[in-house]
């Protein structure tokens, strides 16, 4: 019998979790919706600059609707237990992250994150993934600079390329 069974009818019950996050999305949607009505401009053309936010607002209303009605016939799937390990490896290296960014720059700190995620994900040779890391990020670090002209965080490693 799976969690969301109930033990005596062998009916589905109502899975809490999920319409917490149904009527999350349908706040959500409604904000993104109130947020587009407030937006002015674009009266010259069919396509203006409401157009987007509207269709996020119906995206996150259609998700909204969808999420409450799993949840109230309770046809979600069975989650896994969550494993605090990997989680507090991905959340320590999104704080090492947010330390290292202005102090390391953005290859170092992303480059740590990238070694955290990967430990997280079964790969603890930290050796091997952090420099990795480094280098996957200062090539995204070279595209922001060298093509699209953004200034991420520059350290060490990005001021030989200045």
């Amino acid at each position: 019998m799976t969690p969301d069974m109930d033990s005596q009818s062998g009916q589905r019950r109502l899975d809490k979790a999920a319409l917490v996050i149904g009527l999350a999305l349908a706040v959500l949607g409604l904000l993104v919706f109130y947020d587009a009505s407030k937006l002015a401009g674009g009266s010259y053309a069919r396509i203006g600059p409401t157009a987007f936010p509207y269709a996020i607002a119906a995206g996150l209303l259609v998700l909204a609707v969808w999420t409450i009605i799993e949840a109230v016939t309770g046809r979600f799937p069975p989650r896994e237990r969550d494993s605090i390990g990997p989680i507090a490896w991905i959340v320590g290296g999104l704080a090492a992250q947010a330390l290292l960014l202005h102090v390391g720059g953005f290859s170092i700190a992303t480059g740590v994150l990238f070694a955290a995620t990967a430990a997280a994900f079964g790969k603890r040779q930290i050796w091997k993934t952090l420099p990795i890391g480094i280098l996957l990020s200062l090539a995204v670090w070279g595209v922001f600079y060298g093509l699209l002209r953004l200034r991420l965080p520059a350290g060490p490693i990005e001021n030989l390329f200045l």
